[in-house]
């Protein structure tokens, strides 16, 4: 349980720890996630932030500094600091403890000592500050305490959500009973020749009723299976009420014409989602009763002086029929790869088969494939160092300039048979500096300053597109840009291996077959 207000000013006077905040900061004074334990507005603690760096003396070893009002002590790790701002009354030694709690806390949460991982777990590293300090003051706690404290879960919640999600299913089990009553009703009164309860009487309790189970009865249809709700109908009758004459025949042409608007407004606006996504996902393909994928995927490692480290391509021919009177048949595959490439067929594939007339059928040819799964019928793999069989090549030139460094990164597409989309080239930045300022650019980039990072973008690289540079300049040493990684996708396959013809064991009548070709990237990195 926390402190009080009072138990913490009777340690106060007793010249227990009094601390002010706790941060992680960049060596230049920019606080990365900051923990006020006391009263503080965010100018202070930014000032303060700010101040402390240019307090360090350079060339000695100290642990704290201290000002006219506060004292930092404070811990390097690697590229940032962990500073506590406590009062000058404070025990030295409770501050120098703490400290280390608050350094050992925070690669418990984070995988690397970097500005990005900081900012990203800044919500856990608050949550665990908390358990450490409370209204300034230390808690005896250890860091598997601190554990077990922030991942502890809620029984109370638990049970809350438990019975929330009942009433929730009861009440709509009740309004569905109620809407499947009402519509019995009706049709019982229309069998009877009657009129339905609440539909079309004399009065405003008909009308309320009837727009009541009318509601009722959509939001069920709605819940159930989405469609556009029908044109709501006027209730019958004598009522003078419901007598609008000429104006009701206005008014109508006035909700029909909101209607339209309405659709053409929501059609408009899935037009446009629906847009966006097709120019992210791949058009879907007609799959026929025996259909085949062929997925490659490539590691690759280049030096940032250009030679090939190293290159590896895996491939395979997944095999899916979904009608079994196609189980028992023969892929005749074509092989025009030059590279070098290594095969091998599943084992209860007929190899030799393979080998004599590039056919993939089972060794018996009296059992059939497997029916609705996929089955990787042949794997082949790429292993290289040869530099001309980069497909693309990256090269990046950072210089030193005066006020930092002026970069130029290119690209060149070496295999043109490749038509290569949604290419992202990515450039690490140093962090704290800003925005880079881009001078020429073939395509479009984005800039994450969250993760100090710029893409440069490029929809389709191709033979007609094969080349294209970007330069920009930014703060920073030459070492800053790298690894630059390389995403992509395309729709034909690197080594030349393809499906040509489905025949039947029986018969060798042919089988109409469909095919999804995709050659992806795993790692693509330039050191």
């Amino acid at each position: 349980m926390r402190r009080t207000q009072v138990d913490c000013e009777d340690r106060g006077r007793a010249g227990y720890l009094v601390l002010l905040a706790a941060a992680v900061c960049t060596k230049a004074g920019k606080a990365i996630v900051s923990r006020q334990f006391v009263e503080m507005t965010r100018t202070r603690i930014e000032g303060l932030l700010a101040a402390f760096p240019k307090l360090m003396n350079t060339g000695k070893q100290h642990t704290f500094v201290e000002t006219e009002s506060v004292r930092y002590v404070y811990q390097p790790m690697e590229k940032l600091y962990m500073v506590l701002i406590t009062t000058k009354n404070s025990n030295i030694l409770e501050d120098l403890e703490t400290l280390r709690l608050f350094s050992r806390v925070i690669p418990e949460y984070c995988r690397a000592l970097e500005e990005n991982e900081i900012s990203e777990h800044c919500f856990d590293l608050i949550f665990a500050f908390d358990e450490i300090v409370a209204l300034g003051y230390r808690e005896n706690v250890n860091l598997a305490q601190i554990r077990t404290f922030t991942e502890m879960d809620s029984h109370e919640e638990k049970v809350f959500r438990a019975v929330r999600e009942t009433q929730e299913r009861e009440a709509k089990a009740e309004m569905r009973r109620k809407a499947k009553e009402l519509q019995q009703a009706r049709r019982d009164a229309e069998r009877q020749g009657k009129k339905a309860p609440g539909f079309g009487g004399f009065g405003s309790s008909a009308v309320s009723g009837g727009s009541t189970a009318a509601l009722i009865t959509e939001t069920i249809i709605e819940t159930e299976k989405p469609k556009v709700a029908p044109a709501p109908s006027r209730p019958s009758g004598p009522s003078k009420a419901l007598k609008l004459g000429a104006k009701g025949k206005e008014v109508d042409n006035f909700v029909d014409k909101l209607k339209s608007e309405g659709e053409t407004v929501m059609s408009s606006a899935v037009g446009k989602r629906v847009s966006e996504a097709a120019r992210v996902l791949a058009p879907p393909i007609n799959t026929e009763s025996v259909h085949m994928k062929i997925e490659e995927k490539i590691t690759l490692t280049c030096g940032r002086d250009g030679g090939l480290q190293t290159m590896e391509l895996h491939g395979m021919i997944m095999l899916r029929i979904s009608d079994e009177k196609f189980g028992r048949i023969r892929l005749h595959v074509e092989n025009e790869d030059k590279k070098g490439v290594q095969l091998q067929t599943h084992p209860n594939v007929d190899k030799k088969l393979f080998t004599a007339d590039s056919l993939i059928g089972l060794k018996n040819p009296e059992k059939s494939f497997p029916v609705n799964s996929d089955v990787g019928v042949l794997k082949w793999r790429l292993q290289t160092t040869e530099e001309s069989f980069i497909p693309l090549t990256i090269n990046c030139w950072p210089s030193e300039s005066g006020n930092g460094c002026d970069v130029n990164i290119e690209y060149e597409l070496q295999e043109e048979s490749l038509e290569l989309n949604d290419v992202v080239i990515t450039i690490p930045l140093p962090s704290g500096v800003g925005a880079p300022v881009i001078g020429e650019i073939d395509g479009e980039y984005r800039h994450d300053s969250r993760r100090n990072t710029l893409e440069w973008c490029l929809p389709v690289i191709d033979a007609k597109n094969k080349s294209g540079s970007l330069e920009f300049s930014i703060a920073g040493q030459p070492n800053d840009f790298f690894p630059v990684q390389v995403t992509f996708v395309s729709k034909k396959n690197y080594c030349n291996i393809q499906v040509t013809k489905v025949t039947q064991v029986e018969g060798n009548s042919p089988v109409r077959f469909s095919t999804e070709t995709t050659f992806l990237v795993e790692k693509y990195e330039i050191l």
